[in-house]
């Protein structure tokens, strides 16, 4: 895979993404309430960037980068070419403070899609328009069809099958678009909630700060308590024993002077 594969991939994706950036919308003064005006410049930003990689691949000498460049442009083209439906549903609905004018010209916008998306070029030849029936080509006519060339309004009729799982595919996808943004919501209140008790810790800080500052003097008045005291309790017990040698001289000059005068008679 070439870097420039990688690099129109990334931008792809980014793309792709930059409708559930609540900060970027907001920067490009979207309503943050009109569906139909964050899809429309969405797509919009698409075309013109699938317009861009077309004129790169019209200019590209490497076969190898023109052919990836195409690729990729035939992927953007059908990605968009999937958000129409959802265009013309979200055009049909009515917005506060969006004018009639302004209400009828969405039709027309989501109706002129199709064709500016099918006009970007892509690298493959445009296809012949048909004038009444199928025909084989007249280069390859080993080529046939089971349907012996009867290709009328019926055959190209959409199943109830297939339309079934055409609604269940677009039933999941607006689900899945409304989860994102329900989850982007989460996140940006979130990211409030964090910057609040951000906030509200920087205003403990002085708090915190003052009550160390009353428990180490706290802890040195403690502390010079107890030295004081030590010391007074070591000189109580100094004169314990002073009071308790004399008492313990006085007996034993009373037996000395006892045996003294026995002795003595």
């Amino acid at each position: 895979m070439s870097v420039i594969d990688i690099l129109t991939r990334v931008d792809a994706i980014c793309k792709k993404y930059d409708k559930y950036d609540v900060e970027k919308q907001r920067d490009q003064n979207v309503s943050g309430d009109d569906a139909f005006a964050r899809l429309y410049a969405v797509v919009e930003a698409d075309i013109e960037s699938a317009l861009q990689k077309a004129e790169v691949a019209s200019n590209e000498k490497n076969k190898a980068s023109a052919v990836a460049l195409n690729a990729e442009i035939r992927r953007i083209k059908a990605r968009l070419l999937e958000e129409v439906p959802k265009l013309q549903r979200l055009a049909l609905k009515k917005v506060k403070g969006l004018s009639p004018e302004e209400f009828a010209a969405r039709n027309d916008l989501v109706l002129a899609l199709p064709d500016r998306i099918q006009a970007i070029p892509d690298g493959t030849a445009a296809a012949p328009k048909q004038t009444g029936g199928w025909t084989t080509s007249a280069s390859r006519t080993e080529i046939r069809f089971d349907s012996d060339g009867r290709f009328d309004d019926e055959y190209f009729q959409e199943s109830e099958q297939s339309s079934k799982l055409r609604q269940e595919y677009e039933m999941r996808r607006v689900k899945q678009d409304q989860g994102l943004e329900m989850i982007s919501e989460g996140l940006d209140t979130l990211k409030n909630m964090a910057h609040d008790m951000n906030e509200e810790l920087d205003r403990q800080v002085p708090l915190m700060d003052e009550i160390d500052t009353k428990v180490d003097k706290a802890a040195a008045d403690l502390k010079n308590t107890n030295v004081r005291l030590k010391d007074t309790v070591t000189q109580l017990r100094s004169s314990r024993n002073f009071c308790i040698d004399i008492i313990l001289l006085c007996i034993v000059l009373g037996i000395a002077a006892y045996l003294y005068n026995v002795l003595k008679k």
